[in-house]
């Protein structure tokens, strides 16, 4: 059964306001009063034993009209060096395997996860790293 798009980012929204997840990526509403519930923002703490161990990074998320049948956009505003990550915008390629391989039934915090997921991973977790806080915009 298909649950409308407000419906279904009124119970993300309530899940991100109340933490439930494993502390390590965290979202919500960029601003209160986004009754579209359309722009988000997102947190990922890096993982640890990689470059990204002991760091915070902010993306920015757009669930656009067709979400969740559609993944959102997604971009990085603390600069990070990764693959399917441009390097000049943040932007996130939909070639990410989160985002490739998104359902209906996937989430925000699938897409956090996944993405911290792919920071471990092969080269990623080796890369070296911008300086810490800075920003692609």
């Amino acid at each position: 059964m298909d649950v409308p798009r407000n419906f279904r980012l009124l119970d993300e929204l309530e899940q991100g306001e109340k933490g439930i997840s494993d502390g390590l990526c965290s979202y919500g509403l960029e601003k209160p009063d986004d009754i579209m519930m359309e722009r988000w923002t997102g947190t990922i703490f890096g993982p640890s034993r990689t470059t990204h161990d002991n760091r915070i990074y902010t993306l920015k998320m757009y669930c656009g009209p067709n979400y969740p049948s559609e993944p959102p956009e997604v971009s990085f505003v603390s600069r990070i060096n990764m693959a399917g990550v441009d390097p000049e915008t943040g932007a996130v390629s939909n070639d990410i395997e989160v985002l490739k391989n998104w359902k209906p039934s996937s989430r925000l915090h699938t897409l956090l996860k996944g993405l911290r997921t792919e920071m471990g991973k092969g080269a990623n977790a080796r890369l070296t790293q911008p300086p810490e806080g800075t920003t692609f915009y």
